[in-house]
């Protein structure tokens, strides 16, 4: 069932959906809604390591200027400027994209970037305890 929180002991699910609209011009604008299942578990990890403001995933970083130049500069950026956190994740969040190529493959990079976030989660999850590994 949708938003549901998953029974099974701490194992992060991410849910993707594609869909279009009609952009201004009447050019399809694609979007890529994402949001995952995330345990009691996972979420308690998520609160006692204060996790949620990671950031998994943003285009482009912008660096440099200073003064008033670089400020302002760093905001306009900021507004055109994507990122998924944590909390998103967690919430779901709709990304919007020009093309179909671009959306694949924020769509791939997020994916890589929960893969990694399951595994943070993981390792979390064994702090206290300990962990045999065969070589």
């Amino acid at each position: 069932m949708p938003g549901a929180i998953p029974e099974n002991g701490g194992i992060m699910k991410l849910l993707l959906r594609r869909d279009q609209r009609a952009g201004l011009m009447g050019k399809p604008v694609f979007q890529l809604d994402v949001r995952a299942e995330i345990s009691k578990e996972e979420q308690g990890h998520i609160a006692k390591y204060k996790l949620g403001d990671t950031v998994l995933y943003a285009t482009h970083e912008i660096t440099g200027g200073s003064g008033l130049l670089g400020v302002a500069s760093r905001l306009a950026y900021k507004a055109m400027t994507l990122s998924v956190s944590v909390k998103d994740l967690a919430g779901g969040k709709r990304i919007e994209c020009k093309d179909i190529v671009e959306m694949l493959a924020v769509e791939d990079q997020i994916r890589e970037a929960a893969k990694t976030f399951g595994q943070v989660l993981a390792a979390a999850a064994q702090f206290g305890g300990e962990e045999v590994v065969e070589l």
